[in-house]
């Protein structure tokens, strides 16, 4: 397999899972069959930026987007696309953008459509842990069809 083409399986791979935290340089590395360091210095020589710089320009530029659409709070906007620190996700944002989440929104909302409300893009962006979510490891009963237990008469025992 030639080397770009390597180098395009672990970045389709960030582009695809953008949102997961646990996405990082050993992930990655292995998607394109490199040691890290080897990708780490392939990837900015084939890309012009680190594969960390260009993940996080992905969920960056999807924040936007989430800012500018979703009715969801900068720490809801953060976890879903995958910082788990928001002081990091607002650093790295400003460093980006020149703004702060809530700046960034004060000036792009209105420009569109409205916001679309915050329960519908969590379930969306599954951000909820929902009762079906999860699987159950085996079937229960259903509310109301539990059997009624019969009290006992405690006056016939001894």
């Amino acid at each position: 397999m030639d080397r770009i083409r390597r180098l395009r399986l672990a970045k389709d791979a960030m582009d695809r899972d953008w949102a997961d935290p646990g996405l990082d340089l050993d992930v990655v590395a292995a998607h394109a069959g490199y040691s890290r360091y080897h990708f780490l210095r392939a990837f900015k020589e084939a890309y012009g930026e680190t594969p960390g710089q260009y993940l996080t320009h992905r969920r960056i530029e999807r924040a936007e987007e989430m800012l500018r659409t979703a009715g969801l709070t900068v720490t809801e906007i953060c976890t879903l696309v995958g910082f788990s620190s928001l002081a990091t996700f607002s650093a790295r944002f400003k460093a980006r953008t020149g703004l702060t989440p809530s700046e960034y929104r004060t000036r792009h909302v209105g420009r569109g459509a409205a916001l679309i409300p915050g329960c519908y893009a969590m379930l969306w962006a599954g951000g909820f842990n929902t009762a079906t979510s999860k699987k159950r490891t085996a079937p229960g009963p259903a509310y109301g069809d539990e059997q009624e237990q019969q009290p006992r008469d405690r006056r016939a025992q001894p």
